[in-house]
């Protein structure tokens, strides 16, 4: 009876680690706008929290275990996969995603990614695709339809571009997992993920203009603030605490769990920025909930 106490007991714990994950990813879009209103770019900010991200890693590790940082250089495309195809286009496309649309339309086009995982599953992993999965790929294609309003007959006032960018963030998302499951066969969750923040920041430093970047923190000690809040708050914390409750808590589940993020994004915006929720937005947000519930149920 105390051995099902505690499981229970460690699995409300993991529950509350994902959800504090997820609620920290939802309020990206806070820390991004303020960051664009002083004039960054999606690249820039792309580049601060990846460097913010890579260097706090890097400490966490050197205390903590440093043999994760042993591997085989020539496994180095494993993280140009994760870190530079991945986390810097998905950055990039998410941010200027955020700066197009509302925060519940960016985070809900972000959650297109299982389908992506999916679909390129079956490509490269020869992956059976089951009625279950098109389904829920069905349900998610329609969610994406509400969400975006192209349905209504009023005037559609989502910018395309935005559309469009949020689609993409959701597709190089998913390619993590593609470049992913082939690099957690050899290394640690943890060697993987630091080694991807340090490609990733190399890579893109020669786009995101230094100097306009450091003069620019400089003279505003208030983005320097938001550029360790979107690095810690809604990057490095949630990551932990994600990676922790993994460890009691099926990945499936945990996928539904972390649905919190958009839920939290969309409060966010109705909140902070006076964003407007229609019917039409919150059935594709239904719709798409649904959807990856179906695709982690097991048959």
């Amino acid at each position: 009876m105390d051995e099902q106490k505690l499981k229970s007991t460690s699995e409300l714990i993991a529950v509350f680690l994902i959800m504090l994950a997820g609620s920290c990813w939802g309020i990206i879009g806070v820390f991004t706008r303020s960051m664009s209103a002083y004039g960054l770019s999606s690249v820039q900010i792309t580049a601060s929290r990846c460097f913010v991200v890579a260097v706090s890693l890097i400490i966490y590790l050197a205390l903590k275990d440093r043999k994760k940082f042993v591997i085989d250089f020539k496994d180095l495309w494993y993280f140009a996969g994760t870190g530079i195809i991945s986390i810097i286009f998905f950055n990039v496309f998410y941010f200027i995603t955020i700066n197009q649309t509302p925060l519940s339309l960016a985070s809900i086009l972000l959650y297109t990614a299982p389908c992506f995982v999916m679909i390129m599953s079956a490509i490269f992993f020869k992956e059976k695709i089951t009625k279950q999965k098109l389904i829920a790929l069905c349900l998610a294609f329609s969610g994406c339809v509400f969400t975006t309003g192209i349905i209504s007959n009023n005037e559609i006032s989502i910018s395309g571009m935005g559309i469009a960018t949020g689609v993409a963030s959701g597709f190089f998302y998913a390619l993590y997992s593609i470049f992913g499951s082939v690099a957690l066969k050899k290394y640690h969750p943890m060697t993987v993920t630091v080694y991807t923040f340090i490609v990733a920041s190399v890579a893109i430093l020669p786009f995101c203009k230094v100097g306009t970047l450091t003069e620019a923190v400089m003279n505003n000690s208030d983005l320097l603030l938001d550029i360790l809040q979107i690095g810690i708050i809604s990057t490095l914390i949630p990551f932990l605490a994600y990676t922790k409750g993994l460890e009691k808590l099926e990945a499936g589940k945990a996928a539904v769990v972390a649905f919190v993020e958009p839920m939290v994004a969309t409060m966010t915006g109705i909140i902070v920025f006076k964003e407007i929720l229609t019917a039409q937005n919150v059935i594709g947000i239904i719709l798409i909930f649904i959807a990856i519930v179906l695709l982690n149920m097991k048959r």
